[in-house]
């Protein structure tokens, strides 16, 4: 596979499109990202790294980070986290309460915002300290050892986050929260604000692409666990719009408001896209003509 040429044709497609749709404006940090960034980035399960654009510009990772919290817990052998949060498809909002309510504190997944509370509050059960097994983890899978959680923007997060501690009440009413629910906010809005970049990101993602295998040969994950999060990414990852991404895409992916996209080619590629311009349901718009057009020049759909 030639690389280098799939992201030059990727570029060439984006580039009309870069700055359409609306910055995440709803968390004061991140309203003040610039829309007209882009950035592109394909790391090969061998290690070679491909980009272009603005991949080494820190953004929010957002809701990516549910992939690799969600991978930490599995790493302890903890099934239990599936008692506490479901694997369907939600069809509404990240953010919604009636389907929680309606089915009993439930999560429908892990990858909408209650079943990523979910997850951190088990991570938290299980470390001790999900910030920082989360930290320690990127640090290790993107070599760079000065990754962390962006202050400013955990600040945004922790002022604006009236509707995430409504889910967690709702949630521990119905008894699905293990610790006090401030302190697994907590550690929740400090997991969605690492910054990182775009190849930072196509690095971590081959986690995932490795089928659980980390950088250094060690396996976090069983082969069947990190199957099991990339079903997740192609029914879950892209919020209501995940069916609309299988169609027209056709690779698991995850999405984060902060512009992010991390798609996954099993054995053979994680891919990051970031266009802070995002659609209606919370997607980067140039991001995803960008995976689109590499699905198409690559050949490398999973559908």
């Amino acid at each position: 596979m030639d690389y280098q040429h799939v992201i030059e044709q990727v570029m060439s497609a984006t580039k009309p499109h870069v700055g359409e749709g609306k910055v995440a404006d709803y968390i004061p940090d991140l309203a003040r990202v610039n829309p007209k960034q882009f950035g592109f980035a394909i790391a090969t399960v061998d290690g070679q790294v491909y980009s272009d654009g603005d991949v080494d510009v820190p953004f929010a990772i957002e809701s990516i980070s549910k992939v690799f919290a969600l991978a930490l817990v599995l790493s302890k052998g903890d099934d239990k986290i599936w008692d506490r949060v479901r694997r369907e498809p939600s069809g509404l909002a990240f953010n919604d309460l009636i389907e929680l309510e309606v089915e009993n504190g439930i999560p429908r997944n892990p990858f909408i915002n209650p079943g990523a509370i979910v997850t951190a509050d088990q991570l938290l059960v299980d470390t001790g300290d999900a910030v920082a097994a989360l930290r320690t983890l990127l640090r290790a899978e993107t070599g760079n050892p000065k990754l962390e959680v962006d202050s400013v923007t955990a600040e945004s997060e922790l002022r604006t986050g009236e509707r995430n501690r409504a889910i967690a009440y709702l949630m521990s009413s119905f008894g699905n929260m293990v610790n006090p629910v401030d302190l697994a906010l907590d550690h929740y809005f400090r997991q969605c604000s690492f910054s990182i970049t775009c190849a930072e990101l196509a690095k971590a993602g081959l986690i995932i692409a490795r089928h659980g295998l980390r950088a250094d040969g060690s396996r976090l994950l069983e082969r069947s666990d990190a199957r099991h999060i990339i079903a997740l990414m192609a029914t879950c990852g892209t919020y209501d719009e995940a069916g609309n991404f299988a169609y027209r895409i056709g690779l698991p992916i995850k999405s984060g408001v902060g512009g992010g996209l991390l798609a996954v080619v099993p054995g053979k590629c994680a891919v990051a896209a970031w266009g802070p311009a995002l659609d209606p349901k919370g997607n980067s718009v140039s991001g995803a003509v960008a995976l689109e057009t590499f699905a198409q020049v690559s050949g490398l759909a999973v559908f």
